[in-house]
């Protein structure tokens, strides 16, 4: 069996992180805490390796099936993902045969939708955390909309703003391959995602019948992406997302959370208020 690759992470993911496991870990004590829910998962649909390489320090640092697992009270049950399989067999050696941890070989969207969360139904009295943390822009919007509409599951989700911009959203949309615009819609749910990113703006004056598109604000596609979130995946709760920065501070994506209740969207605002400055100087 190969030895899985170590990613090397930059600052802003290890912000990611510390705002992930302060939730979890908050999230653990206050769902133990209720008698009437049968079961509480964690589930990571973007596992890798479950450790990574500091690209500041060179010092390794626990990813987020890690700090999980080290998260008092445990949760009822832990759901790792990844398609690697040298990842998957580091992920099942990390979790050194825990009853309560399963370790999927696949993609997180057939996984989620076919195996994992039936597994979290409401009428059940079973809940869920679920981190969304992928590479590119390649969770369907299915995944999110089923969420949303399940009431029992709350989300983390990277969406990967820097992918967009490179791919996606460029000032000359016309260019832009049948290939990447399909992915968008996938990623977006429709191909809404056109009004969300381009604004149409008169040529001239005196040119009534001229118009171009220009291309929109990252804060703009990001506001459109949580209205959405709202009004059409039915997250009642939706906070501001927090933009994750490089060192030249360029947002790399922008990290959502969504909840259906009120108390996970209140204490995530008081996090991300926490981690703000920090994500911002990558």
């Amino acid at each position: 069996m190969s030895t899985p690759k170590i990613d090397e992470i930059g600052f802003w993911s290890e912000v990611k992180l510390e705002i992930v496991r302060d939730y979890a870990s908050a999230y653990s004590k206050i769902l133990s805490k209720q008698k009437s829910i049968s079961r509480y998962l964690y589930i990571d649909a973007f596992a890798g390796a479950g450790f990574h390489v500091s690209k500041r320090s060179g010092e390794f640092v626990s990813g987020s099936p890690l700090n999980a697992l080290n998260i008092e009270p445990r949760f009822s049950e832990y759901h790792f993902i990844d398609l690697n399989p040298a990842r998957v067999a580091g992920l099942q050696e990390l979790s050194d045969g825990s009853n309560d941890v399963v370790v999927h070989h696949g993609d997180c969207n057939c996984v989620l939708l076919e195996e994992i969360f039936p597994k979290c139904q409401y009428s059940d009295f079973a809940r869920a955390l679920c981190l969304l943390d992928p590479y590119a822009l390649s969770v369907d919007w299915q995944v999110l909309q089923t969420a949303g509409r399940m009431k029992s599951v709350e989300i983390f989700y990277n969406f990967m703003m820097m992918d967009a911009n490179m791919n996606v959203f460029w000032r000359s949309p016309e260019r832009v391959s049948t290939e990447q615009r399909a992915r968008m819609t996938a990623v977006w749910g429709d191909e809404s995602w056109r009004d969300a990113a381009y604004k149409k703006e008169q040529k001239s004056l005196l040119d009534e019948g001229g118009f171009f598109e220009e291309k929109a604000s990252n804060q703009r596609i990001a506001q459109a992406f949580k209205d959405r979130l709202r009004n059409v995946a039915g997250f009642r709760y939706v906070p501001d997302p927090i933009p994750m920065c490089n060192s030249s501070g360029a947002v790399v994506y922008y990290l959502f959370f969504a909840s259906p209740n009120a108390t996970g969207h209140d204490i995530v605002e008081q996090i991300f208020k926490k981690h703000a400055g920090r994500a911002a100087n990558g």
